[in-house]
């Protein structure tokens, strides 16, 4: 593993991020190496940096960029497209089966899509 992969791994593996002057101490290089991998992440558009201040230091919040998703996707419950995409029934929300199975079968399309990864 390459020390930007592990760099980008240890980066992720933080919901909030990982300040810039704590990421070449955990990587245990120095700084000026940290700054390159910082940059090369950045050109390569998988991180975010956002400028911070941690213990009373100027430094950057370094966060790994969200894959967007299609729209379409959005749409998508596993397998099962949006039953009130397109819906031409006039039926309330609470009441209506097809959306309620849809919403039921939301979780199980991110669970096969973590399983995936």
């Amino acid at each position: 593993m390459s020390i930007e992969e592990t760099a980008l791994k240890v980066i992720s593996d933080q919901e909030e991020g990982v300040y810039q002057n704590q990421l070449w101490k955990l990587l245990e290089i120095d700084s000026r190496k940290c700054s390159r991998i910082v940059s090369k992440l950045l050109d390569e558009d998988l991180i975010t940096r956002e400028p911070a201040v941690s213990n009373g230091a100027r430094t950057y919040l370094l966060k790994v960029k969200e894959e967007e998703k299609p729209a379409f996707e959005l749409l998508m419950a596993g397998e099962v497209f949006s039953p009130c995409a397109g819906c031409r029934d006039a039926c309330q929300p609470e009441m209506c089966d097809k959306l309620t199975y849809w919403v039921m079968h939301l979780r199980d399309g991110e669970e096969e899509s973590a399983e995936m990864q």
